[in-house]
């Protein structure tokens, strides 16, 4: 019983490394955080058994105390490990940047009050202004999708639970004339506008499983798209109006796949074990960004329209990219990211279309470095 506890003690030490050199090993965020759970489970039971066996019996106590003192500095290192990478500093996360249609001003979810909340800002970053102030989250914390802005550039779509549902709503480019446009039980999220402002596509779970939806751009003549038992969402309409890309698990994994817009000849652009999602049309229609773990953490990837010539454009694999949207002219990409010099935190990046000069958008006081440094 004593070398069971002793076991168990040094196991429960193994993340002291891991946290007292976080990142700078091959692991991502979530195999950090894997392994801090399994190590406070560990080291837990470690103490129990050791406390208990102590109690009990006499045999191999030096043994049993070491196993009890590693257990219990095992619990302690977890709870450093899980401050470092679940409550990092707390100074909020910017992520799903959607660029205007003229590319002076970019849309952007943030928790920064600590509530996620619609920001807008110029191109470059600068005159960051907060558009919605409500108590509920603005966006699902754990889905980095963008806004949505309308073709002429008055008014952006975003999904919120302000009355109690997932539902999509569209205020003016300056933050008034909220409107609701979806209204039922179930989650409705991910809003692309068709670019002659008359429809938004939408992902739909009403029936129990995400669809991908298209509704008239108030809200009205809900149809379904596509309809198979697996996952369909993150609608990205092409600039001519003709089709719609989407994420699907339909074959297993998450796969890109473009469709008609009535839904029909659906077809598979990606196929790979891993999950690419968030397609982003470029502003010709002769290529689409979108993001792939393929290599471990999300990246952000392009290809041609039809699905062939994939180039990884970003490499951050410690946390991941994620949210890519391109710029009007076709030049440039803004998205999220979250690097060591920003604490770990999401920040809006921009880089250049082939992924070629990356500059930080999104600042705040954590932050180190000026605003073009990047890992």
């Amino acid at each position: 019983m004593g070398v069971a506890v002793l076991i168990l003690g040094i196991i429960a030490l193994i993340p002291m490394l891991l946290v007292l050199i976080p990142f700078k090993l091959p692991i991502s965020p979530s195999g950090l955080l894997a392994i801090l759970a399994v190590s406070s489970s560990v080291s837990v039971v470690g103490l129990i058994l050791g406390i208990f066996v102590l109690i009990k019996s006499k045999p191999n106590k030096r043994m049993i105390v070491a196993g009890v003192v590693m257990c219990s500095l095992g619990i302690l290192v977890t709870a450093i490990g899980w401050f470092i990478l679940v409550g990092g500093d707390g100074d909020g996360i910017d992520w799903g940047p959607s660029w205007s249609p003229d590319g002076t001003r970019i849309a952007f979810v943030s928790d920064r009050d600590g509530n996620n909340e619609i920001y807008i800002m110029d191109a470059d970053g600068s005159n960051q202004q907060q558009l919605t102030d409500k108590p509920e989250d603005e966006w699902f914390s754990d889905m980095p999708d963008s806004c949505s802005w309308s073709p002429d550039g008055t008014r952006i779509a975003f999904t919120s639970k302000r009355d109690g549902n997932w539902d999509i709503y569209v205020i003016n480019a300056d933050g008034s004339n909220e409107q609701r446009l979806t209204n039922d039980p179930a989650e409705d999220s991910d809003p692309s506008w068709s670019p002659d402002g008359m429809r938004i596509a939408f992902t739909y779970c009403r029936d129990g499983n995400n669809e991908i939806y298209v509704m008239d751009a108030d809200g009205s003549n809900q149809q379904r798209l596509t309809n198979n038992p697996a996952i369909d969402r993150d609608p990205s309409w092409s600039p001519d109006g003709t089709h719609i890309a989407f994420a699907s698990e339909r074959d297993g994994e998450t796969e890109i796949y473009i469709m008609n817009v009535d839904g029909t000849n659906q077809q598979r652009l990606t196929n790979n074990h891993a999950a690419d999602e968030e397609p982003a049309w470029s502003p010709d229609g002769t290529r689409i960004a979108f993001v792939s773990d393929r290599n471990g953490e999300g990246e952000i990837f392009v290809m041609d329209a039809d699905g062939t010539d994939q180039q990884r454009i970003t490499e951050n694999p410690i946390m991941g990219d994620g949210g890519p949207s391109w710029s009007p002219d076709g030049t440039h990409i803004v998205f999220s990211s979250a690097r060591k010099l920003d604490g770990w935190n999401g920040r809006i990046y921009i880089m250049d279309a082939d992924g070629s000069n990356q500059q930080r958008l999104t600042t705040r006081p954590v932050d180190e470095g000026s605003a073009s440094s990047f890992i």
